[in-house]
């Protein structure tokens, strides 16, 4: 009996020191999330994910996306004002990995939102790999809003159960083609004046009251999937289409998004929640700024990454 007590005391104390071990490797590793990937601000807090801000740019008033300015105050901007985007600069970047560092970090994953959308990745990865004090890696998600975000969110639960750094990085890279992104927005207008068009087929959408819905092809560009007749039932053919596209077949995580689309959410959760039966919604929110700048009002999409 008093071996058995000793053998269960010994086990208790070994599993207690792994859980320890595992949760000092886990503290170690921080996240840098670019505001593109768009997380949402409670989740970033409760997983202590730093978050990166894009520029919105009016002339020369510069906005850092999520601090100094929302998506309502481009939305009321519109349609006088039409901002640009920019990345943030070296020095901010750098100035995110000194706190990190101070905060006790010893690693560094950055996500970042498709590099053919924007030269963050770029910029974040060659900060990185020029900054002494931290390991660093930069994941290119090729992808965009909650395509990009659900990565982050799944990499930064990783990090909580007790991943090593060393594993999260060799294994997000074969999680991104697992990440997709589908959404519609009422007009191309926005798209394409900030250039970012991609492969999008939109010239004959306002003659004829369609619209594209679109996605991130698996080099991070933006794609067109079909083209949608009007407004009537267009959140039920938008769900039918990411149905068709990632199947039911796997547990998933999904985010729904809006750009001053509101009013579409439920009808969203609701038309989810019909044709999903493996299926965990763990967002719900409107874009943030950089991304309304190129998409308008009127934006609703779907994240979904298969678990």
């Amino acid at each position: 009996m008093l071996m058995k007590k000793l053998y269960k005391t010994k086990y208790c104390l070994l599993y207690y020191e792994i859980r320890m071990e595992n949760e000092m490797n886990n503290s170690k590793t921080a996240l840098l999330v670019d505001s593109g990937c768009d997380v949402g601000k409670e989740f970033a807090t409760e997983y202590d994910i730093r978050i990166l801000g894009l520029k919105v740019v009016y002339g020369m008033e510069v906005f850092s996306d999520g601090i100094d300015i929302d998506p309502m105050t481009v939305y009321e901007r519109f349609p006088g004002e039409i901002p640009t985007t920019s990345t943030p600069n070296v020095m901010e970047i750098r100035d995110l990995l000194d706190k990190i560092k101070e905060d006790g970090y010893e690693n560094v994953i950055a996500v970042c939102i498709s590099s053919k959308l924007s030269g963050t990745y770029n910029t974040v990865k060659s900060v990185l790999e020029e900054y002494d004090g931290l390991n660093g890696y930069a994941l290119d998600t090729k992808n965009i809003s909650a395509g990009a975000g659900l990565l982050a969110m799944w990499a930064a639960v990783q990090l909580k159960n007790g991943m090593s750094y060393e594993e999260l990085v060799e294994k997000l890279p074969a999680k991104v083609p697992d990440s997709h992104v589908f959404f519609y927005m009422d007009t191309l207008d926005y798209l394409k004046a900030g250039g970012r068009i991609g492969n999008v087929t939109g010239f004959i959408g306002k003659a004829l009251d369609l619209k594209p819905v679109i996605t991130c092809n698996p080099e991070g560009i933006y794609n067109t999937v079909t083209m949608l007749r009007g407004r009537k039932n267009s959140v039920k053919r938008l769900v039918n289409i990411v149905e068709k596209q990632v199947g039911d077949d796997a547990d998933k995580w999904i985010s729904i998004m809006n750009g001053k689309a509101a009013d579409k959410v439920p009808e969203v959760e609701a038309q989810l929640s019909e044709k999903f039966s493996k299926m965990e919604i763990v967002e719900k929110k409107q874009i943030v700024a950089s991304l309304a700048v190129h998409t308008g009002p009127g934006l609703v999409g779907i994240g979904v990454l298969k678990l």
